[in-house]
């Protein structure tokens, strides 16, 4: 089969010669691609900006022997436009393209899980419905859920303790009490385990009502969780920080 189609979320654009862009993608059912879009950098190019970043679009693709080549391209939801609207959404969307782009990369196969949750990610940021923060909290912490890594959140992860869960450790696999407290682990205000809970169940509701303490640790919770696991920085979340302080 030397062409296919495939419905997909770009991640990132690279420049490539004088005319063309390396379009990185996760696709529904192909999981992570790297395609060429040809004469996408001409202002004749018949992609326009639909293979922008953050973008859903419907692709027709041909088989080659190094990279694939992208021949069409439909949009289905143009959040890119809408995302950028506002720094803190595009920071947010940053960070979650960048996690993603790091789970799948040299994965070639069906990856919808992690397909629908970018995309329900990138459309509550184009929507403005939820706090950009808590919205890159929850993807990161659900995308290494999907991943194998859940985070013990209900009890200690050392020795199943299920009172004074007040430090997080991504060494140890998640909270843990004061009797397990080890090198690293990261003292936590009240109210941060259940915060995390309710990001890992997108508990909105929960979410809002969390206590401001708890939210301005969420992320830091989040992404160490996840280089930990990943063993790289996510270098967008410095950007979303800015937004915090």
């Amino acid at each position: 089969m030397k062409s296919y189609r495939d419905r997909a979320i770009v991640l990132r654009t690279y420049k490539l010669g004088e005319a063309d862009r390396i379009i990185v993608l996760l696709a529904e059912q192909k999981g992570q691609i790297r395609a060429v879009a040809k004469g996408i950098r001409k202002p004749t190019s018949r992609f326009g900006a639909r293979l922008a970043p953050f973008n859903l679009v419907d692709l027709q693709l041909h088989k080659g022997r190094a990279m694939d080549t992208i021949t069409q391209a439909d949009l289905i939801a143009g959040y890119g436009t809408p995302v950028a609207a506002q720094y803190p959404n595009f920071a947010a969307a940053k960070v979650m393209v960048e996690a993603a782009q790091k789970l799948t990369d040299g994965v070639a196969e069906s990856q919808a899980e992690h397909f629908a949750l970018l995309h329900g990610g990138l459309a509550a940021l184009a929507a403005g419905r939820i706090d950009p923060t808590m919205a890159a909290s929850s993807y990161l912490l659900r995308s290494m859920s999907l991943a194998g890594w859940t985070p013990s959140f209900g009890v200690c992860a050392v020795c199943g303790a299920t009172e004074g869960l007040r430090s997080f450790s991504p060494e140890a696999g998640g909270f843990v009490c004061s009797a397990c407290l080890g090198q690293g682990a990261l003292a936590v205000p009240p109210g941060t385990r259940d915060l995390v809970e309710s990001l890992m169940r997108s508990d909105w509701k929960s979410v809002e009502m969390a206590p401001p303490a708890a939210k301005a640790y969420a992320l830091t919770v989040a992404t160490r969780w996840t280089e930990w696991h990943v063993e790289q920085r996510l270098r967008s979340v410095e950007h979303l920080r800015s937004e915090q302080r």
